[in-house]
């Protein structure tokens, strides 16, 4: 008995309709498997209004030099939640590093108060002994990574004990292919007291942050490990290039190494998160293991790239003597300016396979 026409095109028909869901559901798993993207920001002193007896925030305060008030907070807070909104390009960074920020309050009301809380971020924050208050978190998507353990770490800095500075954050989480990512949150010390003077602090974090990862890379066949933060070093530093041993993207990949995502382009002065006098160049920056540059790994980083996000918005007309333009901070000295910070966000991506 021969099939009717209409049975042999419904079947046709059946097929292909089967055919094209299933090519849309691989197209729409890889593009989710692009677009885990992670970011750094250097929020520039997010900090709540109150005074902490125990560090030196005065200054930050509404009887302060700053004058710092609710409106100017509340503005702070939206202006940080733009930022990350406008980074996530329409979908939210999976993971936000950030320094100086105050405390726990600022991030409960940064995201479940203002117009981040749209995004649902959960975080993790340190509570360091740094003599200004001033801390390193991580802002995550639950949907995104599934946080195995928060450690810690705090620098000893040799040979003044007394000094302090931020603690180094580390996160471990599980992504959706079952890779564990190892995240590192830095903010080392400045070099406001001059820079041969402060290296040696520097270097100091730079080691504790190397003693870690060797130890992760010996655990881990296949480590995966993001360190960013500001470094408040550029890459062809001591602390980075000798003490953490980062690597320029143009030297072999090997699985077991580190490699800085922006050393290359601070070689070229090719572009910068932050600006000194005139000159750009990378103070925060990604680090990573060679695991992740590898292709051909269940997890890497796209294109082996990293950016610094520079919309016009976050950019200010530099002084006359060095012209062109800076990013639009929220304080130039004691002025107010109501702008985002004195640092660009940096970011990258990561491919994820199955």
């Amino acid at each position: 008995m021969l099939t009717p026409i209409s049975d042999v095109m419904s079947g046709l028909a059946s097929r292909y309709i089967s055919l094209l869901i299933v090519c849309l559901t691989l197209a729409l798993q890889l593009k989710s498997q692009e677009k885990f993207r992670i970011m750094f920001y250097n929020v520039e002193n997010m900090y709540d209004t109150k005074d902490n007896p125990k560090t030196n925030d005065d200054d930050l305060t509404p009887n302060g030099q700053l004058h710092w008030n609710n409106a100017r907070y509340w503005k702070k807070l939206n202006n940080i939640s733009k930022v990350v909104s406008s980074v996530g390009s329409g979908l939210p960074p999976a993971l936000v590093g950030m320094c100086e920020v105050e405390n726990s309050s600022v991030l409960f009301d940064l995201t479940k108060k203002a117009t981040l809380r749209k995004d649902k971020y959960e975080y993790i924050i340190t509570d360091s002994k740094d003599s200004r208050g001033s801390n390193v978190a991580l802002l995550y998507q639950r949907d995104q990574i599934k946080i195995v353990s928060t450690k810690t770490y705090r620098p000893i800095i040799e040979p003044d004990y007394y000094k302090t500075t931020r603690d180094i954050l580390h996160v471990t989480g599980k992504i959706v292919n079952g890779d564990l990512l190892d995240i590192f949150v830095c903010h080392f010390p400045s070099r406001n007291e001059g820079i041969k003077k402060t290296r040696t602090y520097r270097i100091r974090c730079a080691e504790l942050i190397k003693q870690k990862t060797d130890s992760l890379m010996r655990i881990r066949k296949q480590a995966a490990i993001i360190i960013m933060g500001d470094f408040n070093d550029y890459p062809q530093d001591v602390s980075l290039k000798d003490a953490l041993k980062a690597k320029s993207l143009k030297t072999p990949t090997q699985s077991k190494s580190l490699y800085n995502l922006f050393y290359h382009k601070a070689e070229t002065k090719d572009g910068g998160s932050y600006k000194y006098r005139g000159k750009w160049n990378y103070l925060d920056q990604f680090i990573v293991s060679g695991y992740l540059l590898t292709q051909n790994s269940k997890t890497s980083i796209k294109g082996n790239e990293a950016h610094v996000y520079s919309a016009e918005y976050l950019l200010h007309d530099d002084s006359k003597k060095y012209g062109e333009k800076k990013p639009f901070r929220t304080y130039l000295g004691f002025k107010y300016l109501g702008g985002y910070s004195d640092h660009l966000p940096i970011y990258t991506d990561l491919l994820i396979k199955n």
